[in-house]
């Protein structure tokens, strides 16, 4: 285990510093057009190095995941975001996971279909909070309450996708309160004192909600209370209010697909098993008793309740091969007829 923190040490180093070689002996410039001119299928450009490299460190991340909290701190704000969305990919994410990846210059945060909860929500919230989107579908363990800290803590909050599975829908439903914006109540002795405060609450920056399965009076609600929030929007180039829809407010589109649009898709294909959880240690159990000493005892067991059938089994065979011995040689027959005549005398 030394061995792969130190490689993925090194690894974390190479991404930190990109270095590029001068190019020696440059090629006179040909007036000529290129290949690609006469052709009309475009190639696909060759991988970044980062992005191998990337690739290669989330094939093997179930080796690695429960120790990334001691070499998180290694890996540049970008490189973390896309081990988080590996990690998401693979069904690896949980709290532990993503509070150990968090940074402070992250605007785009996808969890949806993990295992976060709201204290892991909560506790990025605090860190991240220049948030602009964020995608919390299909997260069972999500409720209003970190909704709310997002709300709270992220005040650029532009986009939020919701929904995609039951908890998640009643969840969506019950935060309709959270995202309307509103005026809070202060009493201050003047207009200068107020400066300092937030006069207003809510998702005050929301403009783009991604709910596929939006029910009608949700959608009423919000058309009437947030009318600048766009629910559902669609690919075009603008909106009806003249601005462009985001990539990350097209619900076709993964949030963090950017991160890993340059990463083999190979390397989140197989899912990882769900780890069991183990049970902490009873100190009042017996010790256990080693593999090799329980192979040992099974053995002895089966040879002590296979003996008595064996010995019945070897005089079954002994009499079976005297019996044949004496019906096949001449001297033995002769010897126990003539032992039965005398036996047959004494009698008489």
């Amino acid at each position: 285990m030394d061995k792969g923190k130190s490689v993925v040490a090194e690894l974390a180093a190479s991404f930190s510093v990109v270095r590029v070689a001068p190019r020696q002996n440059p090629k006179p410039k040909s007036f000529l057009p290129s290949p690609s001119f006469y052709s009309f299928s475009k190639k696909a450009n060759p991988r970044k190095l980062v992005s191998l490299c990337l690739g290669t460190l989330g094939q093997h991340l179930e080796d690695i995941i429960t120790d990334i909290s001691e070499f998180a701190a290694l890996f540049p704000p970008h490189i973390k975001l896309a081990i988080m969305s590996i990690a998401r990919r693979r069904r690896l994410l949980n709290d532990d996971v993503l509070t150990s990846l968090a940074e402070s210059s992250w605007e785009i945060l996808d969890i949806s279909g993990s295992d976060v909860t709201d204290a892991g929500l909560a506790t990025v919230a605090n860190v991240c909070s220049n948030l602009r989107a964020v995608d919390i579908s299909r997260c069972d363990k999500i409720t209003t309450a970190g909704v709310s800290e997002i709300v709270c803590h992220c005040p650029s909050l532009e986009i939020l996708r919701c929904g995609g599975c039951p908890r998640s829908e009643v969840t969506a439903r019950r935060c309709l309160n959270l995202l309307k914006p509103k005026l809070n109540t202060l009493e201050e002795d003047s207009w200068e004192e107020l400066d300092t405060l937030d006069i207003g609450g809510g998702a005050e920056s929301l403009r783009w909600l991604v709910w596929p399965k939006i029910d009608d009076n949700s959608k009423e609600t919000l058309a009437a209370e947030c009318p600048r929030v766009t629910v559902n929007p669609q690919p075009s180039l603008f909106d009806l209010s003249g601005s462009k829809v985001p990539v990350e407010a097209l619900a076709s589109v993964p949030l963090d697909h950017s991160v890993v649009e340059d990463i083999d898709p190979k390397t989140w294909a197989v899912s990882a098993a769900p780890r069991r959880p183990v049970a902490p240690p009873n100190p009042n159990a017996p010790p256990e008793i080693p593999i090799a000493e329980r192979f040992r005892l099974a053995y002895v067991e089966r040879e002590a309740r296979l003996a008595p059938k064996r010995a019945k089994r070897e005089r079954q065979q002994r009499r079976r091969a005297e019996r044949d011995y004496m019906m096949n040689d001449i001297d033995a027959r002769s010897i126990a007829l003539a032992a039965q005549a005398s036996r047959n005398l004494r009698k008489s």
